[in-house]
């Protein structure tokens, strides 16, 4: 490969990265056009992930993937989609809660969590990058959510009451997020990703499926901006988890590279153009220090 060829091959992959941190973002403001009209979020994550998993299946029988589940991938692989579709159900549920940005911000301390669980379940020890990282991503997420309600105006208390149940949500789904991750590295990390992802978002449809049956079936939206919102979730979120298993193999670049967690700042300029919603600058420079330690996080040479 030339010189010239392997700059384009980068810049391929780079567009592609962001392309799907794009659509990852635009997902989560398309869901919240939905909960704002009458959709529940167990309807969402349901058709979501139901979409998903047929066109991901469809994909593993046209490119001919073969399936060889060992018994550690039966054993997990349960586990995993159970642990994704509670994520699932929790982050939607901040979404639908706090603004867009605010509601990612906080779920993407879950490469904390990940280092904690890895210590719990497989006694790995956190790396010192980790340890050094933990008070900038803590301090960041707290000017973001503007913890004492300064930027507000409201103080601690008033805004705790508006935010409180949201971030723990968010905060929920990335502790679940950050175990689900370690399981699928340590138990079915030899597994091909669409067989993975096949799978995993079955098994949330089917746990959001129950969600639906408890709540006396699906909340349908009411009015057209619903239905605009509840399509466009499902097709960007199962156009980009496709190209996260088609596109960017064939690009020599890992699924989880660090520079789609941008994904909340996509979100915060889409929320804000398309939802209204806007944060003090204060706050954004608060998710600026999160994305910004995440990224480090995933880019540091180890």
């Amino acid at each position: 490969m030339t010189l010239s060829s392997a700059s384009a091959l980068s810049r391929a992959a780079f567009a592609t990265l962001l392309l799907i941190a794009l659509m990852m973002g635009a997902n989560h403001v398309a869901a919240r056009f939905a909960f704002d009209n009458g959709v529940d979020v167990a309807t969402a994550v349901t058709i979501r992930s139901a979409v998903t998993a047929l066109v991901v299946t469809i994909l593993i029988f046209v490119q001919r993937v073969p399936v060889r589940l060992t018994p550690r991938h039966k054993r997990a692989l349960p586990a995993i989609g159970l642990l994704i579709g509670v994520q699932s159900l929790f982050l939607y549920s901040s979404v639908a809660r706090l603004p867009v940005a605010l509601a990612l911000l906080a779920f993407n301390t879950y490469p904390l969590w990940t280092a904690f669980w890895a210590r719990i379940a497989y006694a790995h020890r956190a790396e010192p990058r980790v340890l050094r990282a933990m008070p900038f991503m803590l301090v960041g997420l707290a000017l973001a959510l503007d913890v004492f309600g300064a930027a507000s105006g409201l103080g601690a208390a008033a805004q705790w009451a508006n935010i409180g149940v949201g971030v723990a949500f968010a905060l929920g789904a990335a502790a679940v997020f950050g175990l689900a991750l370690v399981l699928t590295q340590h138990e079915a990390g030899d597994l091909d990703g669409r067989l993975r992802t096949a799978t995993t978002m079955a098994m949330v449809a089917l746990l959001a499926l129950g969600g639906v049956a408890t709540q006396g079936g699906f909340h349908l939206p009411t009015a057209a901006a619903g239905w605009w919102g509840l399509a466009m979730l499902t097709l960007l979120y199962g156009t980009g988890i496709t190209i996260l298993f088609t596109v960017l193999p064939r690009l020599g670049v890992v699924s989880n590279s660090a520079i789609m967690n941008v994904e909340p700042i996509f979100a915060l300029v889409l929320a804000w153009a398309l939802l209204g919603q806007a944060i003090a600058p204060v706050q954004v420079a608060g998710g600026l220090m999160v994305v910004a330690t995440v990224i480090w996080l995933g880019t540091r040479r180890r």
